[in-house]
């Protein structure tokens, strides 16, 4: 595998779509709220791909009912992911082929604050998503595990009966910008992920600027968000991040569980742009 670029975030945000983005007249709520309400780090977790200036109507009237995750009078927020998988993949490939045990192992930097996490992500026999993390000291590498990381990794898997990889590699890069919206009754937890950029090697690719990815965390049936998309005529997406640049930079991958989303909201692969053109977005 050609070497990662750095997973520094490179994002340029497309014209507008912040304002189309961001959910409207929502009250402000701090993370602590967010954490006491709606944790959910076992949950389930549904996705919906639709057009960024169909979420205020989405969150229109729901001021009484839902927050938004605020800090330093920001409602919006840089995220930069790097996935570790084993030499042949085969995170991505038990994910492709859907089986009912699996994981998924990255470390998430939320740029804004400098936090840096190291996330196992664990799907069990029904569905249930189940996350366990822990916090990185600053500067720690995010691109391969350290003695501390990997002793948590293989405990979080043994405690799962999955046996631990003896390599991870790092194999792509997600940038995105997430807006955080939450239910007060702690029913569920609404992210709204765009400036999506994928990468791998030398290569990237860019999700639509004229589409969000929203996702849905609860420990219930369809909540009263999903009531809503249905109601806007906006069904359940096959999507995952990493799995979707994977399968985009690296057309010998099969990925057929994600090609007909990817093909609505996924530009073509294009070279890294260099970060000064990235940042100014010319």
């Amino acid at each position: 595998m050609r070497p990662l670029p750095s997973p520094t975030p490179v994002l340029s945000p497309a014209p507008g779509s912040a304002a189309a983005a961001e959910p409207l007249s929502l009250r402000p709520v701090s993370l602590a709220e967010i954490n006491e309400r709606a944790a959910l780090v076992t949950r389930t977790c549904r996705k919906y791909l639709l057009p960024a200036d169909l979420v205020p109507a989405l969150f229109d009237g729901a001021a009484r009912g839902f927050g938004v995750l605020e800090i330093d009078g920001r409602t919006s927020f840089l995220y930069s992911s790097t996935y570790l998988d084993t030499p042949d993949l085969r995170t991505f490939h038990d994910h492709r082929q859907g089986r009912r045990l699996r994981y998924k192992v990255r470390t998430r930097s939320y740029v804004d604050t400098g936090t840096t996490m190291f996330e196992v992500k664990l799907k069990g026999a029904r569905g249930i998503t189940d996350k366990v993390r822990v916090e990185l000291p600053p500067g720690s590498p995010v691109d391969r595990l350290t003695w501390r990381t990997r002793d948590f990794l293989d405990r979080s898997l043994s405690r799962c009966r999955l046996a631990p990889p003896d390599v991870l590699l790092p194999s792509a890069v997600t940038d995105y910008r997430r807006t955080t919206v939450v239910a007060l009754s702690g029913e569920e937890r609404v992210t709204v992920d765009r400036d999506l950029v994928g990468y791998r090697g030398d290569w990237e690719v860019r999700m639509r600027p004229d589409l969000v990815l929203l996702e849905v965390k609860t420990r219930g049936g369809l909540t009263a968000t999903e009531r809503r998309l249905h109601a806007l005529g906006i069904r359940e997406a096959r999507f995952s991040k990493y799995a979707a640049a994977l399968a985009a930079l690296e057309p010998a991958l099969r990925g057929n569980r994600w090609h007909r989303a990817m093909g609505h909201c996924m530009d073509y692969p294009a070279p890294v742009r260099r970060r000064e053109e990235a940042l100014t977005g010319d």
